[in-house]
């Protein structure tokens, strides 16, 4: 983890002004050195299972015929990498965010697609193929775009410039492609093992999360108001919404089928919110970020409400716009 630098003096003096009860100190989270180890390497192993898992549903042959022809995957890459981080930075500006919530804001802006758009995706019959091609694509392309990204947009803030951690940031990216590509060898060379490491590795990702979130809530429950904020609920719900939004608009726009249209929607609207959390607690410090490391949170929860909305209105409109014998076939099977 790193210490604290130049760049976070000017972000932790934000809240020096604040008094936040129960804390021992000033607009300072201050969490126990052991505790904070701990959060540390749960939201790794999070992250680490994840990636594996998503690796796993991965098929060379299906990233290749996407890339041979990859008018898809380069619109949704645009989608993904322009729509969020302009985005974030806009939503940031409209309400005059302090240096802190702007970086966590725009960190979740400008992170990759997440493994949830798989999911989603799915649930409107979007393409299930450029889906995964799309997050592995975003995963990889993130090493550069991001950091590239975050650069461009803290220049419009004071005191933000110096504050972004890039190393910590460029780590944690090749951290989460390392799994990745162990997922993709498994799926490739051992495709009977990938069910069961998938398996596994949801189990162990329910208790790491479980663990994790207690942990979280001890850690910080003397300043959770911090991330309950009006100018932070606004923002979680909005971004997501603005995501799905824009992604198929631009897609309708570049001409491409109604299927595609919908995968890229989930795909810019969902980010991947446990890299976003490793970022934010492991490369800044705890003073430096304090509980908006759990932002990621309150994003993921607005971000699956307005998802299952979206995808409750596609199954309703495709009920209404089918022939009468087939919703009289769905009506008895549903009854």
């Amino acid at each position: 983890m790193m210490n604290e630098t130049t760049g976070y003096v000017g972000i932790t003096t934000t809240y020096n002004g604040s008094n936040i009860t129960g804390n021992g100190s000033m607009g300072i989270l201050i969490i126990p050195e052991p505790l904070n180890i701990a959060i540390n390497i749960l939201t790794v192993i999070i992250l680490f299972i994840t990636m594996i898992s998503l690796g796993c549903t991965m098929e060379i042959s299906k990233i290749r015929a996407h890339l041979l022809k990859p008018k898809g995957v380069a619109i949704a890459l645009l989608a993904q990498f322009c729509v969020m981080p302009l985005t974030a930075f806009s939503l940031t500006k409209i309400y005059q965010m302090d240096p802190i919530k702007a970086v966590t804001v725009l960190i979740c802006g400008c992170c990759p697609g997440g493994s949830l758009s798989n999911i989603f995706s799915f649930s409107v019959k979007g393409d299930m193929n450029l889906s995964i091609v799309m997050t592995t694509c975003s995963s990889i392309a993130a090493l550069v775009l991001m950091p590239l990204l975050l650069y461009i947009f803290s220049h419009g803030f004071t005191g933000v410039k110096n504050a972004v951690p890039y190393v910590g940031i460029i780590t944690t990216l090749v951290f989460t492609l390392v799994p990745c590509a162990v997922g993709i060898s498994i799926n490739h060379y051992k495709p009977n093992y990938s069910s069961t490491v998938t398996k596994v590795g949801l189990s162990i990702l329910i208790i790491a999360t479980i663990i994790l979130s207690v942990l979280s809530g001890l850690a910080v429950k003397d300043v959770m108001w911090m991330i309950l904020m009006p100018d932070l609920l606004a923002v979680a719900a909005l971004m997501p919404l603005i995501g799905f939004t824009l992604g198929y608009v631009v897609s309708v726009i570049c001409r491409l089928s109604p299927r595609y249209s919908r995968t890229i929607s989930m795909e810019t609207g969902c980010q991947n919110i446990q890299l976003c959390t490793t970022i934010l607690k492991v490369a800044f410090s705890p003073q430096a970020i304090g509980p908006l490391f759990l932002f990621p949170l309150l994003y993921i929860t607005f971000q699956c409400a307005e998802a299952l909305l979206l995808v409750l209105c596609f199954r309703c409109y495709q009920t209404v716009r089918a022939p009468h014998g087939v919703r009289y076939a769905t009506a008895c099977l549903l009854l």
